[in-house]
């Protein structure tokens, strides 16, 4: 049956089994959730390690979670300010407002974190990366970070998953909400408003938003405006639904390249959908179905600088238009001290991509025009149990993936939690993973590169240990200690012609072994202070491309908190990235952010309140490409009505 045709059928399908299958009491379910949530925090029950709703006190992988209240706390415009803050992950991009990022966990390469929002991935079908600035800040209810593969329920993601979860639709009549309003220097500005309710039985989540500045550092710049709403949707008196749909539009002028005298900038586009419908099957039955799609367009712009006037400047523009669609079912069964989940998805994914070379570059042979249409196919079972027995809980799991452009992949798993005592826990993971290539690398519509269709996935063998602890009398210590064995690593070989020509083709390479550990801990408030840092150190058996054999990583944060007088953080933040000087960065800084919030007005319905945010309070230096400098030390200030 063509792929098309199925993607086509999928909601209707879904649709029509929740009337079959809504026999049973739905509400079932929803008596357990709120049971759950009488013994735990909302942030305390997580979804990304099973695909099921159970308590991170549960969980034996390594995760993070960031909650809206966080986000908001820190003043943060982008994901990538964000991830910045959580120890064991690495984001390069040169902290302007809106700047590009890209997102390593545990030292591993962009291509291996695969991003998630609502369950539809966000990476690249080009590059395998993910460029999250097209995501609003405002929609996000939690962020649940894995680190270290997480193949046995996501596939193709051997470096971990950042899985964004975007704020429910309302259950109240009267509706409630936020309008938030910033403004800084050069310009920057941040409007949104948000409001939730629910008409009739059908609840909703709305959402708009408008970034802009004029760039904190020269020939800089960035604007977006973003649209999002979610509805629940009611499905007889046993099954429900959610609708999402979201779009932005980014424009970004990345700036100047002094390194390789160029200027660039990129204009995206995203739409994305998602269809969820679950219900229960009885007292210990439940399932879930969905429907997702994602489109999204990048457009690179690369011209030369000092040019004399009136020579065309054009270096290279890029274009890719993608456009994934994919369907996922899963079964799940409850009892005693099981949760099973026997899940399914398919994805069908279409890259269109061209680049065209400027005149000067044509001078050296590069084909004027380069044009390639790859496409993939993608379906996957998994299956995994949550088993519950006295302080243990034992998690297997095992996923099989298959796709049209490389062979398949087993991902199995295993993990461990023991609560040595109340305030103890002890954890443990041994996975399996992988990430497959980038359509690009496969196709050669890359700039200069050949084609290779007979590239192997990378894959890897991942340990982890950890610890976590309140037992202390002031402060609570999460250690982790990793090892990540990846073979099969893509890399780039050059290729010289018959004719002179100088090309390159990406190839399966050799072994490289990433080790390290991740060390927190966070003081409870003394006279309302408290202190929380964070270290991630990670050791390469091999130089990365830029010569890095080591990686460290350092957070700090000092927190003031009387509801009476005022909220304030300074938080600093520092990485050493040991890179070549030959590639002239500059990394010898902290920087250090402060934030300060306080409520100006309050009632029962109302809350208004003032924010200040000095970014980069004492001008450090710290960016990994000339030309692309952070920015000195700016300032904006802003208020936020809730409702």
């Amino acid at each position: 049956m063509n792929v098309r045709l199925i993607f086509l059928l999928v909601p209707m399908l879904f649709l029509s089994l929740c009337f079959l299958l809504a026999s049973e009491t739905f509400a079932h379910a929803e008596e357990e959730m709120q049971v759950l949530l009488m013994f735990y925090d909302q942030k305390d029950l997580v979804v990304s390690s099973t695909r099921f709703p159970k308590p991170q006190s549960q969980v034996a992988e390594n995760m993070t979670v960031v909650t809206a209240d966080e986000i908001q706390a820190m003043n943060a415009h982008t994901v990538a300010e964000v991830l910045n803050r959580v120890d064991g992950l690495f984001v390069e991009f040169n902290q302007d407002f809106g700047a590009g990022s890209l997102i390593g966990i545990q030292g591993s390469d962009e291509r291996h974190v695969r991003v998630l929002v609502d369950g539809v991935t966000w990476n690249f079908l080009s590059s395998g990366t993910a460029e999250t600035n097209s995501i609003p800040v405002g929609i996000i209810e939690r962020i649940e970070i894995i680190k270290g593969p997480a193949s046995s329920s996501w596939g193709s993601s051997l470096g971990g998953v950042v899985n964004i979860i975007t704020k429910a639709p309302g259950i109240q009549t009267r509706p409630s909400g936020s309008v938030s309003t910033s403004y800084g220097e050069r310009r920057t500005q941040d409007y949104s408003g948000q409001v939730k309710g629910s008409a009739g039985p059908v609840g909703y989540y709305l959402y708009g938003g408008y970034r802009k500045s004029d760039g904190q550092e020269s020939a800089r710049g960035f604007e977006a405006e973003s649209f999002y709403s979610k509805f629940r949707l009611p499905l007889g008196e046993n099954a429900r639904a959610e609708l999402a749909m979201g779009y932005g539009e980014p424009d970004l002028k990345v700036g100047n390249y002094d390194l390789y005298g160029t200027r660039s900038s990129a204009d995206a586009r995203v739409f994305w959908s998602a269809l969820n419908v679950n219900g229960s099957m009885g007292r210990y039955w439940a399932f879930e179905l969905s429907a997702r799609s994602f489109s999204q367009k990048l457009v690179q712009d690369n011209r030369f600088l000092g040019l004399p006037e009136g020579m065309d400047d054009r270096y290279l523009e890029s274009d890719y238009d993608e456009d994934t669609h994919g369907g996922s079912g899963k079964l799940i069964w409850r009892r005693a001290a099981h949760t099973v989940v026997l899940g399914m998805d398919l994805d069908h994914g279409e890259l269109d991509q061209t680049l065209t070379a400027g005149p000067l570059i044509r001078m050296y042979g590069v084909p004027a025009r380069i044009h390639a249409t790859p496409d993939i196919d993608k379906w996957a079972v998994y299956l995994n149990d949550s088993f519950v027995w006295g302080d243990w809980t034992i998690t297997p799991g095992i996923r099989y993936d298959d796709n049209d452009i490389t062979d398949g992949f087993v991902s199995p798993s295993l993990g461990v939690a023991y609560h040595m005592r109340e305030d103890t826990i002890l954890r443990a993971s041994a996975s399996r993973g992988f990430t497959i290539p980038s359509l690009s690398s496969l196709s050669g519509g890359g700039f200069q590169l050949d084609p290779n269709p007979d590239l192997d996935p990378e894959t890897v063998d991942s340990l982890q240990i950890g610890a976590e602890t309140r037992c202390l009398k002031y402060a609570s210590l999460k250690a982790t200690l990793f090892r990540h064995v990846v073979d099969d690593t893509l890399t780039g070989k050059t290729v010289v012609g018959a004719d002179g020509s100088i090309t390159a083709v990406v190839v399966n390479g050799g072994t490289v072994r990433r080790k390290g550990a991740e060390l927190m801990v966070q003081t409870i408030p003394l006279y309302d202070f408290s202190l929380q840092a964070g270290a991630t150190f990670v050791d390469f058996s091999e130089p990365t491309d830029s010569g890095a054999r080591n990686i460290y990583a350092y957070n700090i944060g000092l927190r003031y908190d009387n509801p009476d007088i005022l909220w304030a953080e300074l938080f600093g933040h520092y990485v050493d990235w040991d890179i070549d000087e030959a590639f002239q960065v500059e990394y010898d800084d902290v920087i250090w952010d402060l934030n300060l919030r306080k409520s100006i007005y309050s009632s029962a319905d109302t809350r208004v309140e003032t924010f200040f945010t000095a970014h980069n309070l004492f001008d450090g230096m710290q960016y990994l490409t000339s030309g692309q400098e952070n920015p000195g030390r700016w300032l904006e200030a802003g208020f936020r009505v809730m409702f």
